[in-house]
């Protein structure tokens, strides 16, 4: 029998855009020997009694291709055009529909090149020690991915929709937020500029 405390920490990252902005897979982006989307995972397989899920949408089929990973379980959001509601809602079932147990779930993204395990262990030691339900990186005067958020808010995240994304949680339970530092947490790749200045530096 299988420790049920084995997976208790559900890290979805979500990897179902388009990359209008950019013009080609910004999941598939060359960056320190591997990719973006790669890198977030390995960093991710990292954390202790963790279950990492990628969804994907569009460029489903290279992206899949990419990762051919044992180590995760990847699933296919096929209403991505609706927003990162659609790719939150679509993680966060197929998580519980495999991982029932899951007692939290951090959401990250693949386009923030300097995410780490660390970043990963610390929302999760944050969220344990101040018993907050919501843990969230803190950069740039704003809170954001990753976000970990119990399992008691797992049901108002099924309920979301559109482009609106976890914001609308963490904004609503604000007296139940704890925000952790995430250093270079602001940089994301969204454009060919952004890109460039990354592998530049």
């Amino acid at each position: 029998m299988e420790d049920k405390f084995l997976h208790k920490t559900g890290i979805v990252i979500l990897a179902a855009g388009n990359s209008s902005r950019l013009g080609r897979p910004k999941q598939l982006l060359e960056y320190k020997e591997s990719t973006l989307l790669k890198n977030t995972v390995s960093e991710a397989l990292k954390v202790p009694n963790s279950f990492v899920l990628v969804v994907t949408g569009a460029n489903k089929v290279i992206i899949e291709k990419e990762l051919n990973s044992a180590e995760i379980t990847l699933c296919f959001n096929a209403e991505w055009e609706n927003g990162m509601s659609s790719s939150i809602v679509k993680g966060l079932n197929e998580l519980l529909l495999l991982n029932p147990d899951s007692e939290e779930c951090i959401f990250a993204v693949c386009d923030q090149p300097f995410v780490t395990s660390l970043v990963f262990e610390n929302l999760i030691q944050e969220s344990h020690k101040t018993e907050k339900g919501i843990a969230a990186s803190a950069y740039s005067e704003t809170l954001g991915t990753p976000v970990l958020f119990h399992k008691k808010y797992f049901n108002e995240l099924l309920e979301l929709k559109g482009q609106e994304g976890a914001k609308k949680i963490i904004k609503k339970y604000w007296d139940d937020v704890v925000s952790v530092p995430f250093e270079k947490g602001n940089i994301d790749i969204d454009t060919a500029e952004d890109y460039e200045k990354l592998i530049s530096e």
